[in-house]
């Protein structure tokens, strides 16, 4: 008996690992909290750090066909970013609506919600490909490419922002499955696309076996073919009744007042994600009027951020799912233990993070860099921002909270406040007028995004998105 007892905690948690990454019959709307967060939490995060291997996988197998590949990529990437904001934005919209129809017990409603979001995101993508087949070089020069650039990478462009409808329909499918409670679907979507992609980038790239040598457009094909299956294997499921959710043929057709709904929940979505991405570009504009140390110490330190930081992000889609779900149930009170307790075990893990962060900077950042200039900076960076990392875990939860709900305009609107009306003021104020240089960028984030946390909170007490209608 003695040696079996301290068995069964470990035996509980990887059961709970294992129902969660083979898709939990749980109904979320009823049973204990901690349970129904991880439950959803742990392969959202395996999923968001599936959807991070795509343009390192990228990096990676074009590294050696040159700097002006690596360079087009690069800035493919970067055009893809505002992509990425749309669809977020769009996949916002669908998952609330979802979670709220599923909560209600409503599954027509909630397919029909779904199959909207998938019309919008056809209509889209649709002319985004077509201004990326016609205007690829331009886009390169619009981002900076110069003209040996935009030779090599007008092809891989072309591809990539061809087949954009892919990209548009991975994020809605996976958010549809996330507002539905499966989870672990959406995880095996990318899953599927991320292995065809690492399979197929060096064939094409290198022609290897039966495979042409395609070279920098065998990246694009390949990274192309990799979504395209992924959008194939959750057509698959939705459509072939072996998700929480199914659609079928009578309920294929566009629904204007529901599309009409997810548009407008959706615009202030993709406004809530660009404003965020301004604001980080102009951050990224003051630091580097400190140099190009400042500036490689800060990518450094932001990248290191986004990666450790990933198991937040799930935690925070988890809560994201149970207020939708909780809220369709009629369980407001419901909704909100789960937000606080998601806050809990975010701050927890984020508290450790800032410990590693603040004690072994050093040691982690020279394993991407030797220059001590790049180095210090980049220290300063993860030390600075890891001090707000307690505020942080809350404000992370609490937006996502509200996006959860359908109120998608009160986090863009903290954004605003807290990200230009603030941080970038206050950036420009610590760095140019006290002369503290990029530091003082650095202290300006941790500064803005405490207050974020405090406001967000405060909103979230309030309770009116427990009134949202959607």
């Amino acid at each position: 008996m003695a040696v079996s007892e301290p068995a069964r905690p470990a035996q509980g948690i990887i059961g709970l690992v294992r129902e969660s990454l083979s898709g939990s019959d749980q109904d979320y709307t009823t049973g204990d909290l901690g349970r129904s967060i991880l439950l959803l939490a742990i392969p959202m995060i395996l999923e968001m750090l599936m959807e991070s291997l795509f343009g390192i996988v990228d990096a990676f197998f074009v590294s050696g066909l040159g700097t002006q590949a690596v360079a087009a990529v690069a800035l493919t990437e970067a055009i893809l970013t505002i992509i990425f904001g749309v669809a977020i934005g769009l996949s916002m919209a669908a998952t609330a609506m979802v979670a709220r129809r599923m909560g209600e017990k409503d599954q027509g409603g909630a397919s029909i919600a779904a199959v909207q979001a998938i019309w919008i995101g056809i209509f889209c993508a649709v002319p985004v490909a077509l201004g990326g087949l016609i205007y690829a070089p331009e886009l390169l020069r619009l981002m900076g490419g110069d003209e040996h650039v935009i030779r090599t990478g007008t092809i891989y462009t072309r591809t990539i922002l061809g087949g954009c409808v892919t990209v548009f329909l991975l994020f809605l499918n996976n958010a549809i499955f996330r507002g539905a409670g499966d989870a672990a679907i959406a995880m095996r979507a990318l899953w599927i696309s991320n292995l065809i992609n690492i399979i197929l980038n060096p064939c094409l790239i290198r022609g290897w076996g039966p495979f042409p040598e395609l070279g920098l457009l065998g990246s694009a094909v390949g990274t192309t073919i990799g979504r395209g299956c992924g959008v194939a294997f959750q057509f698959w499921v939705l459509f072939g009744g072996m998700s929480r959710l199914t659609v079928n043929r009578s309920q294929i057709g566009v629904d204007f007042p529901v599309l009409w709904k997810l548009a407008r929940v959706s615009a202030t979505g993709i406004a809530q994600f660009l404003v965020s991405t301004a604001s980080w570009l102009g951050l990224v504009r003051i630091i580097a009027l400190s140099g190009a140390a400042a500036l490689a110490g800060y990518m450094l330190a932001l990248r290191m951020v986004i990666f450790i930081i990933l198991p937040a992000w799930g935690l925070c889609n988890a809560a994201a799912t149970m207020v939708g779900q909780s809220l369709g149930a009629g369980k407001p009170d419901r909704a909100e233990k789960a937000v606080y307790a998601a806050g809990r075990y975010n701050m927890a893990f984020l508290m450790t993070v800032a410990l590693g962060f603040i004690f072994g900077a050093e040691h982690l950042l020279r394993i991407f860099s030797s220059d001590p200039e790049v180095i210090r900076y980049g220290v300063a960076c993860l030390r600075y921002v890891s001090y707000g990392y307690g505020f942080y875990a809350w404000g992370m939860v609490t937006v996502q909270a509200f996006n959860g709900a359908g109120d998608t305009t009160t986090p863009t609107l903290i954004n605003l406040a807290c990200q230009w009306a603030l941080q970038i003021p206050l950036a420009w104020a610590l760095s140019s007028g006290l002369g503290l240089g990029a530091t003082g960028v650095f202290a300006a984030m941790t500064i803005s995004e405490s207050v974020l946390a405090l406001i967000g909170l405060w909103a979230f007490r309030r309770g009116s998105w427990k009134e949202q209608k959607i």
